[in-house]
């Protein structure tokens, strides 16, 4: 493809969100970093300096993907996966710790996190197997070998210990139901969920009570031409029972006290007033005073550089996971809907390209793309505003990070090369 054809078919729209995005991301990674004495913009010791120096290799990256043959990623996809999966495992031997997570390797200026680049390589996968002319997605065998390749990296990323990003790889499931995955499968892990919370909140008597009640009043006002078997239903209140049984053992046995005071602080499972507020000011630290930043910016914020909570370093990693807490501060409700408006523009924006696709692999590819950077946001705006229990996800082309600015532009950027090489002409 020539460069003035690249040119004509790349979709603008898309590369227009993205660059507000970091632009936007930089600008409050600069607010939220820089000291009292100031400093240059481009003094690439500090944070934001870092962060600029990324964004200028992310442009690079950009560059090279777009002038790549198309077919490159689709035909190369299982290698991509093969290499992501070594560095994964090379992370057990090689890693470098950092907060707490075994997940980078250190390479003097820069640390690379091979999480991120697996997410994309895990897309390129799934896509790559579901396009095969032979997968049938409706076949258990198919089903099967397409959960494996999803779950496989989560389960390397869990032990590091990073349940953030694990979680993340559980996104691609929604391609899986996008190419005819039988909805049953979505179905019952939502069940499970919900019978674990609402154990954790009532206790098993009240839920065994509300399973009864619930059963009872389906038969009771069931239609006369449909037939409810008694069986099934007998056995799925019995496999919920027993169920909601081993939720309260798998908390109080297999969970850590970490993790049990976060579900206590996000579910209000503490009773004790005063045990509740020492978790608060402990685990549930990073969300009050991200919670208290956001209130003290008001309708029209603060003002750039004028947020008192983030120059006093009241919320931890204000740069990084919270860092939609410093645009609530400084920029108010004006600047954080201004931000929600434009992530929900790209992603309607990613949606449409996904459908448009000539093939397969570009269509399964392209909800991938989506999947990762909805549920990465989604997730870390939810725990930034304490609607969500803190795990620890940056918010995509937003949060400081050389490794997770550079894949999430490779991630999005293979897909808009993608797009770029369609039959179709653009809507």
């Amino acid at each position: 493809m020539s460069g003035k054809s690249l040119i004509r078919r790349i979709d603008w729209l898309s590369i227009f969100f993205y660059v507000l995005l970091v632009f936007i991301g930089w600008i409050n990674i600069y607010s939220t970093t820089l000291g009292e004495s100031g400093g240059s913009l481009f003094d690439f010791s500090t944070l934001y300096g870092k962060q600029f120096f990324f964004i200028g290799v992310s442009v690079l990256a950009v560059f090279f993907i777009l002038f790549i043959e198309t077919g490159f990623f689709e035909r190369f996809a299982s290698i991509f996966y093969l290499v992501s999966i070594v560095l994964l495992i090379g992370l057990f031997l090689f890693g470098k710790k950092i907060g707490g997570a075994t997940s980078w390797y250190g390479l003097g200026f820069f640390n690379l996190q091979p999480s991120e680049l697996a997410k994309m390589t895990t897309a390129l996968a799934v896509a790559k197997y579901l396009s095969d002319i032979q997968t049938d997605i409706r076949k258990r065998k198919d089903q099967i070998y397409a959960v494996l390749i999803i779950v496989l990296p989560a389960i390397l990323v869990i032990p590091q210990p990073d349940p953030g990003s694990a979680l993340v790889y559980f996104s691609l499931f929604f391609v899986l139901f996008r190419e005819g995955l039988p909805l049953f499968y979505l179905i019952i892990p939502l069940i499970l969920i919900a019978l674990f919370v609402t154990t954790l909140m009532f206790g098993t008597v009240w839920v065994t009570i509300g399973l009864v009640a619930l059963a009872v009043l389906v038969f009771s006002f069931k239609k006369n031409t449909v037939k409810i078997p008694l069986l099934p239903v007998f056995i799925g209140i019995v496999i919920s029972i027993l169920f909601s049984l081993s939720a309260n053992f798998v908390f109080e046995n297999v969970f850590e006290q970490r993790h049990r005071d976060r579900f206590s602080l996000w579910l209000r499972l503490e009773k004790d007033e005063a045990k509740l507020e020492q978790i608060s000011k402990t685990i549930g630290y990073n969300t009050y005073q991200s919670e208290k930043a956001i209130e003290s910016g008001g309708f029209f914020g603060k003002g750039f550089l004028e947020g008192t909570r983030t120059k006093g370093d009241f919320v931890p990693a204000q740069h990084t996971d919270y860092i939609f807490s410093s645009v609530g501060e400084e920029w108010g409700f004006v600047g954080t809907a201004t931000v929600v408006i434009i992530f929900t523009l790209f992603f309607l924006r990613l949606v449409v390209l996904a459908e448009r696709q000539k093939n397969d692999f570009g269509r399964m590819y392209g909800y991938g793309v989506i999947s990762i950077l909805f549920i990465h946001y989604v997730i870390n705006i939810g725990m930034v505003i304490g609607l969500l229990p803190t795990i620890g996800i940056p918010l995509p082309f937003f949060s400081y990070g050389g490794s997770g600015l550079l894949f999430f532009t490779i991630l999005l950027f293979v897909f808009l090369k993608l797009d770029s090489n369609r039959l179709k002409e653009g809507i």
